[in-house]
């Protein structure tokens, strides 16, 4: 079965910068067809050196954002909602210019941000109200599709599982909101990879990366990747599978994310060794 892989830039660089631009060529020297841009901070990304690389280059780019306690779209504070809103609006100008159709990641709550209690109904009609007034914006300005991640309970206490995302999909009620699934926050929150699949559906699915239970080497560990190929097969999902994984050498992204020890000698070792593998089972569906 042929996939599209992906990279993310995560890999490479903890905070995506002018400096960072030759992950591009590399990304496609080493066999990816997409390469995923982490956004940090979308008003210091350099969107203009990015889409010149990129054209130079010629391979494909997708984004993902991460929102902050300055961003939090699900904050009891009016003007930070506010704040969450134009963040994920410069992210969209930002996929607009490079043509990435994809906007996935934590963009619907802080991320990290818990309450030490179950999401509550006034918490899910901000999101809600923060998320239309996104895609409303989205598609004024084009094609960008808003896809919102389900992370783990230590991540987030809002969205953690396909049926929750897909029921914010369906509240926020625009046909381009769509689901970000995670094999790595799967293993932990989902009884069933086929029916977490089947509960989004070709309509809901929008974006998947292949991260390995441990955050390593993808193909190594506990997630039934080819199960999960053959469920995302036989929806006809046609989007990419990108592998998202850290540089052992970043502290504050390991310890966000309570990365302890090494899976690799490098994000790249990781990402090479796990294309390799996911190519592997990917031919026997």
């Amino acid at each position: 079965m042929y996939f599209k892989f992906g990279v993310d830039s995560f890999i490479w660089a903890e905070k995506f910068s002018e400096k960072d631009l030759w992950i591009i060529p590399k990304a496609k020297e080493l066999g990816f067809e997409v390469i995923d841009f982490a956004i940090a901070d979308p008003f210091s990304f350099p969107v203009k050196a990015v889409k010149e690389k990129l054209e130079e280059v010629g391979i494909d780019c997708v984004c993902t954002t991460t929102l902050t306690a300055e961003t939090n779209p699900i904050s009891p504070d009016p003007e930070v909602r506010k704040n969450a809103a134009e963040a994920m609006k410069k992210c969209v100008d930002i996929c607009e210019e490079l043509e990435s159709p994809i906007l996935g990641g934590v963009n619907y709550a802080a991320w990290g941000y818990l309450t030490k209690r179950p999401r509550t109904e006034e918490e899910w009609n901000w999101a809600v109200a923060n998320m239309k007034e996104v895609c409303k914006y989205a598609k004024e300005k084009g094609n960008v599709i808003i896809c919102v991640e389900c992370v783990n309970r230590f991540e987030t206490h809002f969205l953690n599982i396909a049926e929750d995302a897909v029921k914010f999909c369906k509240d926020v009620g625009y046909d381009n909101i769509k689901v970000h699934l995670d094999c790595f926050h799967m293993i932990r929150e989902e009884k069933n990879f086929t029916e977490a699949v089947k509960t989004c559906g070709k309509e809901y699915l929008g974006y998947i990366h292949v991260n390995e239970n441990d955050r390593g080497i993808p193909g190594t560990g506990l997630v039934p990747f080819k199960e999960f190929f053959l469920a995302v097969k036989n929806i006809g999902y046609e989007g990419p599978l990108v592998i998202e994984s850290f540089d052992p050498s970043f502290e504050e992204l390991s310890g966000n994310c309570a990365i302890w020890r090494k899976f690799a000698d490098t994000g790249e070792e990781l990402a090479v060794k796990g294309l390799k593998n996911l190519k592997e089972i990917a031919e026997t569906i």
